[in-house]
């Protein structure tokens, strides 16, 4: 019998992986925070980069501020931060004073655990990151071991990274992160140990998704093998090419006889709103998964995958999914097996869709000649010789390496004007001005939202809508609500 710990997904990896990082808005994280700070979890997987663009973008929301409000609301929880180490926002690296300001900026606002996902596994570049994490305030720095199934990722493999974790004083703890759901019971058994023994005292987690069905089962014998912590979805934002559900996670765990000290009265609290604001929002509910054993092959993680289908679709070319995940597969291989964890699968699902629609290697992005020229750090294994060349003989490449080096702090404060924050220069610095503008001009985001309300609220968007409608009211004891047509404009609700 063990004590195991959960940490929740839903706001960050279930958001991304189900709803495509944008289903999510401030008021609906704000409304749910007070449950989710009740449940006992030990942290939540709160945000990324990505996911702070995607609220500019779509919802022209302030993401920084986003993060001081939900910290009010959940003083005791752990909000946790997930990054590369050397970008923010954009494709392009950071520069490494510019990184600084982002870590500096997070622990301000409210982030207190960041995981440390070095694409790469690139030791140096990992500690290098926890240390700058650690100057910034950041309580809590885990280290990110990505699962993956290639000639190279052996158990050995991942042992010695996380002997190296366990060494570095910045690293507190270490999780196993799975994100195309590949992690069988079978090869936990070995894996698992393998990372334990090495790493002694430091404690393990587990993040793996539910995409092929195996992360359940795994899940239910983790904690036998070292695993102090799993991490979870709640309701709808749990299985599908999400994470665990958390409630049965629970209910497995306590049969296997562990023991997971949460609210379980507050966890069905905050799966209900979500299971709201799915229906009301016409979002999709993850489902669990039947075995897909394709995802051995090109491992595309959840987010990805759901992105890939959707792009297909509006290119009119659903028909050719099955080429190009076989292609996905050949790509990933001919690049060295780069872990399939973002950026990475983004370039080579970008890729391999290049290759579908012509002649393979035709057309390369500009991300791809970025991860040949070691932009991103050393390939696990070499680069296939040929495709290497193809990649680097254009005049594309050529333009790429002159690029100069990316600009300091204080070169794009002369760029931006020293007159706006430094939350604001970051997201200028790595974002199109008028997305930054849009999110400005539209204010403070709002801060409620009650799913029972949505149907009315629908309806008298529609009636004020409808130029022969002058004038509506809508009573009740506890709600007065109105709509208006001025004599020079449309109606207002």
């Amino acid at each position: 019998m063990a004590d195991v710990g959960m940490v929740d997904v839903s706001l960050r990896d279930g958001n991304q992986s189900l709803w495509g990082a944008t289903g999510l808005r401030s008021a609906h994280v704000l409304q749910v925070a007070p449950l989710l700070e009740r449940v006992g979890f030990r942290a939540l997987d709160y945000s990324s980069s990505t996911a702070m663009g995607m609220l500019v973008r779509t919802h022209r929301e302030d993401p920084w501020e986003l993060i001081r409000r939900t910290r009010a609301l959940m003083p005791r929880t752990k909000l946790q931060f997930i990054g590369t180490g050397f970008r923010f926002i954009s494709w392009q690296n950071a520069h490494p004073e510019t990184m600084q300001l982002v870590y500096d900026r997070l622990a301000v606002n409210g982030i207190d655990r960041v995981v440390v996902l070095d694409p790469m596994h690139d030791m140096d570049a990992a500690r290098e990151t926890a240390r700058r994490l650690k100057r910034a305030g950041i309580d809590e720095v885990v280290g990110a071991l990505v699962f993956s199934i290639s000639a190279v990722h052996d158990d050995a493999f991942y042992a010695d990274l996380a002997r190296q974790m366990a060494e570095c004083a910045d690293i507190d703890r270490v999780y196993v992160k799975d994100p195309a759901g590949i992690l069988s019971a079978e090869r936990a058994r070995t894996l698992l140990p393998a990372v334990k023994a090495a790493l002694g005292s430091t404690a393990l987690e587990l993040h793996s998704h539910a995409t092929i069905g195996f992360s359940p089962q795994t899940y239910a014998i983790a904690p036998e093998l070292g695993v102090e912590v799993v991490q979870t979805g709640c309701g709808p934002l749990g299985n599908g090419s999400s994470l665990p559900e958390a409630r049965r996670t629970v209910a497995n765990l306590r049969e296997m006889g562990h023991r997971v000290d949460i609210d379980d009265r507050a966890l069905g609290l905050a799966c209900d709103f979500f299971d709201r604001l799915a229906a009301v929002e016409e979002l999709p509910v993850g489902r669990p998964q039947d075995f897909d054993a394709a995802f051995l092959h090109h491992q595309i993680a959840g987010g990805v995958m759901t992105t890939t289908r959707r792009q297909l679709h509006e290119i009119g070319m659903e028909d050719r999914f099955e080429s190009l995940v076989e292609e996905v597969g050949q790509v990933r291989a001919e690049l060295g097996f780069p872990i399939m964890v973002t950026p990475f699968p983004q370039m080579v699902v970008s890729q391999a869709l290049f290759n579908v629609m012509g002649e393979r290697y035709a057309n390369v992005s500009d991300q791809v000649i970025r991860y040949a020229m070691g932009g991103f750090g050393r390939p696990t294994a070499p680069i296939t010789p040929e495709v290497l060349d193809r990649i680097l003989d254009r005049p594309r490449a050529r333009e790429l390496q002159a690029e100069p080096p990316p600009p300091s702090p204080e070169e794009l404060r002369r760029q931006f004007g020293r007159g706006i924050s430094d939350e604001e220069l970051l997201l200028r610095a790595h974002m199109p001005g008028e997305q930054v503008d849009a999110m400005v001009a539209a204010g403070p985001a709002p801060q409620h939202f009650n799913p029972g309300m949505a149907p009315v609220l629908t309806l008298l968007r529609e009636l004020g809508q409808r130029e022969t409608v002058h004038d509506l009211a809508v009573g009740k004891p506890d709600l007065r609500l109105f709509v208006h047509r001025r004599a020079d404009g449309p109606a207002h609700v």
